[in-house]
């Protein structure tokens, strides 16, 4: 395990200085953050089955941070779903360059990739289904099992049945992720990684990110990307300050503004609290006014606007949930 608390005088902050270009760090007590919650948050953390990274972020400064082996400031860790809240900033930028609207059909922006029969619920679904995930499909959509039978994943997507109107049920489905990046490739002539790279990765000081794609060369979208503990810091606090990094707007206002607030419900998906909050654009909404990306095995991006703070977390356990009730149980009553 190795743990570097940041403070200016501390002997690893020179250290941790070199190995990456660092967010501010600040003592936790200076950002009216209780050190001893923090130092508790990390002790709970480390009691549960392979957690592998943690920082907390107050008034955009590094109060707490944290890695257990095979963790490490340097070393990229896979988002699984968190990929997605990134796929969502990608189809934000294209909105606002006039490429698209969330009303535009999918029959229209993938023609070559619909049936030969399109019923109703296919002819109605939109770039705002996609992103809320209420495509009216009854499930996943892209399922492992499929993948490999077609070289052509939206066209499989697309190929499932819509059992409800898009736009009444929320069902989690990575495959509208798919074909929101499949979209952005088709309007842009980039793969989202590539269009994010210069207008997102390179502006926040994110290097050598990486990202899964299809047998068709399109980026997953819905997961795949591997970057740093502190590139999700980064982006996460660029939310918190509503689109907007180092006096430069790049992820529009309006847009942050929508992505991160409830636009559906999704009460009844999940017997988990924080899972039943509503559902933005990619982005899940929390208890205590708080949102979030989060991803398979303990990926989280947690934005708390009423604390000005962030808190990422990577890991590979199951229960997601004791992760992020040991945030409200620690880091929200720390912070004064």
């Amino acid at each position: 395990m190795s743990c570097f608390y940041a403070t200016p005088a501390a002997s690893t902050f020179a250290r941790y200085a070199v190995i990456v270009s660092s967010l501010p760090r600040s003592t936790p007590e200076s950002q009216n953050v209780s050190a001893s919650a923090i130092s508790d948050f990390a002790t709970a953390l480390g009691g549960l089955d392979s957690v592998h990274s943690m920082m907390v972020l107050r008034h955009g400064k590094v109060v707490g941070e944290q890695w257990w082996t095979p963790g490490g400031p340097d070393i990229p860790h896979v988002m699984w779903s968190l990929s997605k809240s990134f796929t969502s900033t990608a189809v934000g930028l294209v909105i606002s360059d006039g490429l698209l609207s969330l009303d535009d059909r999918i029959v229209d922006l993938l023609p070559e990739d619909v049936p030969a029969e399109i019923d109703a619920n296919l002819a109605a679904l939109s770039v705002r289904h996609l992103l809320t995930m209420t495509s009216g499909h009854a499930s996943e959509s892209l399922p492992d099992s499929d993948r490999g039978a077609d070289t052509n994943w939206a066209r499989h997507a697309l190929a499932q049945p819509l059992e409800f109107e898009p736009g009444s049920r929320f069902v989690y489905n990575s495959g509208a992720t798919y074909l929101l990046s499949a979209i952005v490739q088709r309007l842009t002539g980039e793969t989202v990684l590539d269009y994010l790279t210069p207008r997102i990765f390179e502006p926040l000081g994110i290097t050598g990110p990486t990202w899964e794609q299809s047998p068709q060369g399109i980026t997953v979208g819905a997961w795949g990307l591997s970057i740093r503990t502190e590139d999700v810091a980064r982006f996460g606090q660029l939310y918190l300050q509503h689109g907007q990094w180092e006096g430069a707007q790049l992820v529009p206002a309006d847009w942050v503004s929508q992505a991160t607030s409830r636009q559906v419900s999704n009460e009844g998906s999940s017997d988990q609290p924080d899972w039943i909050q509503g559902y933005g654009f990619q982005f899940w909404q929390c208890r205590f006014g708080a949102f979030r990306g989060d991803g398979k095995d303990g990926q989280f991006c947690i934005v708390m606007p009423e604390q000005d703070a962030v808190v990422v977390l990577t890991a590979e356990l199951t229960d997601m949930r004791a992760e992020l009730d040991l945030v409200w149980a620690h880091i929200l009553p720390g912070m004064q």
